[in-house]
């Protein structure tokens, strides 16, 4: 991605609380995405990566961003949050560890499943993370290059 011009790069603003528009952001990657001409099994995965973001930015966080940055060899997908950060990631990798409280867990959210989908959903994943900062996730999706021009 470093020597090429990307097909697409662009970022989105995600605020912290707002479940109205929790998963717009992921919508507007998937259309990005298919309008690119990705095939049907690295949008889903890119989708999926992009929502489990998100609803951890509008759950935990003041506010943050996701990046789409779309090369013919890969997809990154950043999601940068200002919010409580994480105290013991390795704890948060757990498959159903959560701190989401009673009313997110009433809205459906808080399963304790998100980083642990976007850890197994991307090909690579980094994430860090510093106590009342923030939490800084990248993740990179390989993608079949031989389907785009």
């Amino acid at each position: 991605m470093v020597d090429e011009k990307p097909l697409y790069d662009g970022s989105f603003s995600v605020v912290g609380g707002n479940f109205d528009n929790a998963g717009e952001v992921s919508s507007n990657i998937k259309t990005i995405l298919k309008k690119i001409g990705l095939p049907s099994d690295i949008i889903r995965k890119a989708a999926l990566v992009a929502y489990e973001s998100e609803i951890n930015i509008v759950s935990y966080a003041r506010k943050g961003m996701i990046r789409l940055c779309v090369s013919p060899q890969c997809i990154m997908i950043e999601a940068i949050d200002e919010g409580q950060g994480i105290p013991d990631i390795d704890l948060a990798m757990q498959p159903g560890w959560s701190t989401a409280n009673q009313k997110i867990r009433e809205m459906g959210f808080g399963a304790g499943m998100g980083l642990c989908n976007i850890r197994s959903f991307s090909d690579v994943f980094n994430i860090s993370s510093e106590v009342g900062k923030g939490t800084h996730l990248k993740m990179i999706i390989k993608t079949n290059s031989n389907t785009l021009q």
